[in-house]
């Protein structure tokens, strides 16, 4: 059973939980226990931890996830219903592929049974298992990953948290239709890599553009499957690791805005915190960050337009050589921009799809200015 590759929460941390008060967010969580494992039928959210780390060749006894418990299960929780589960952690394998195919087992059975992995510790590079797990379900993905950094490598190197980017892009099954990346630094980013993401129609968006104006990653994590988190892309002086210098990065306002767009996100199904040092005071703001998904997941509205379209206000903006068409939901007055389906091309989506923007897509629209994320979702489209 997949299950069997996680082992329960250790003594510490349930002791820990044990002296909680019963309004702290640690009392009101189903655990995995030596003598227990929770059930999972009316589990919503379920926290996975990872103790794998040589992705990014750190040793293994390093990778400490008891910090993260104790800030997280201390908090108060806000008026939420779903159920949430801790279902311990996934052990580092003989192998770093053993870890890798554990975690894809894992994470395919929660997907499956409609439960979102919350998943913490460990390098980068485990977010290509956790698109992995996507391949039974036959559909294809969306990775948002915030990030200083695109995380491109060599294809002929061993998977790195460095480099795992490279690996969805050029392995079979090739399900990836979309990598966005906010925060990227450029000076951290050759411009070889710049050009390539350019290149493949990815969106790419710089830390100055997301700080000045953080309201334009809501719609990047409105269409995503996966978000990953590079703790590194959190500046220092916010994040408390000085192991890892960063001068530069999101301070901890932004970062906890940004995972609360994810958590209200309709279709984020897997939600990652990765490359972070096991230190008490990085491990606060993981928690806070772990919180706002959870806040966000509780606030989400269920209007992903997968079928009708009676809830929506229907625009049509008539270009020179396009005719561009909006829906603006009645509910929560968000904007989406239809790609059409184009029928005599190979194309990776078989019908229209609706991609989604902003109310300033629109307008550019109006204006004759056709939006950039539709001309690349477009040119993507085909294969």
């Amino acid at each position: 059973m997949e299950f069997d590759f996680l082992s329960p929460l250790d003594e510490e941390i349930l002791e820990f939980i044990n002296g909680l008060s019963s309004q702290n967010l640690g009392s009101k969580i189903v655990l995995h226990t030596r003598e227990d494992f929770p059930d999972l039928s009316k589990i919503k959210l379920a926290i996975v931890g990872v103790k794998e780390n040589r992705g990014a060749h750190i040793e293994i006894e390093n990778t400490k996830l008891s910090h993260i418990r104790k800030e997280l299960y201390g908090l108060f929780p806000g008026n939420w219903e779903a159920s949430i589960a801790d279902l311990g952690n996934i052990l580092a394998g003989n192998d770093i592929e053993d870890t890798y195919f554990a975690l894809r087992k894992v994470t395919a059975y929660l997907l499956k049974n409609k439960i979102i992995p919350i998943i913490i510790g460990g390098s980068q590079d485990l977010t290509y298992p956790l698109y992995r797990a996507f391949d039974e379900l036959e559909q294809m993905v969306n990775v948002v990953s915030i990030d200083s950094k695109f995380d491109f490598g060599a294809a002929d190197r061993p998977l790195s948290a460095n480099s795992y980017l490279t690996k969805m892009i050029v392995e079979e099954p090739n399900n990836l239709f979309n990598y966005s990346n906010l925060g990227y630094q450029t000076y951290y980013n050759s411009q070889e890599e710049i050009d390539l993401v350019e290149k493949l129609f990815f969106d790419a968006y710089r830390l100055g553009e997301v700080s000045n104006n953080i309201s334009i990653a809501e719609p990047v994590f409105r269409d995503a499957d996966i978000v990953s988190v590079d703790l590194t892309c959190v500046k220092s002086s916010d994040s408390g690791n000085f192991i890892t210098f960063t001068p530069n990065g999101f301070n901890g306002k932004e970062i906890c805005s940004l995972s609360r767009y994810a958590g209200i996100s309709d279709k984020v199904s897997i939600f990652g915190i990765f490359n972070h040092n096991n230190s008490k005071q990085e491990a606060v703001l993981i928690a806070q960050i772990m919180w706002y998904f959870i806040e966000g997941y509780h606030y989400r509205s269920n209007e992903y337009p997968f079928g009708s379209r009676d809830s929506y206000l229907k625009y049509i903006v008539p270009l020179e050589d396009e005719e561009l068409v909006f829906f603006k939901s009645h509910k929560t007055e968000r904007w989406w921009i239809e790609i059409p389906f184009i029928s005599n091309v190979n194309n990776k989506l078989k019908r229209n799809t609706l991609l989604p923007c902003t109310y300033e897509d629109y307008l550019g629209a109006c204006a004759s200015e056709i939006p950039e994320r539709w001309w690349k979702a477009q040119r993507k489209n085909i294969v």
